[in-house]
């Protein structure tokens, strides 16, 4: 099983930004596609970005493109969401997950994987 831990989540006001880190924990992200989820309550997960195994390839939601940049440094062993111009619809528990599909997919069933989840807060 492999272990992932996000963090980086707080509370933000509108307009704010955040960035999101996701660490891999005993094994090296270098060959996974990762993506990052997200649940407000009372809804479905929805997937929110990811990012193919060699950086090449990103894909992202329509509610966030245009504010939400996913990076990877395979150095640090890490993945990284940066959330600009955050709105209340933006609240929820942010995961990642790890898949060995070389392709970017926002598909949750592709992911095995998956960290806790980091909590964001988007409020006035």
């Amino acid at each position: 099983q492999l272990q992932l831990v996000e963090s980086g989540g707080d509370l933000v006001q509108p307009g704010g930004s955040l960035r999101l880190s996701c660490a891999a924990s005993g094994f090296r992200l270098y060959g996974y596609t990762i993506g990052w989820f997200r649940q407000a309550p009372g809804k479905e997960r929805e997937g929110v970005s990811c990012i193919s195994s060699s950086g090449a390839s990103t894909d992202y939601a329509d509610s966030v493109k245009g504010r939400f940049t996913i990076s990877r440094d395979n150095a640090k062993n890490t993945v990284y969401l940066q959330m600009n111009n955050l709105t209340p619809e933006d609240t929820g528990v942010y995961y990642c997950a790890a898949t060995n599909l070389g392709f970017a997919t926002l598909s949750s069933e592709n992911f095995a994987s998956w960290g806790q989840g980091t909590q964001v807060t988007v409020s006035s």
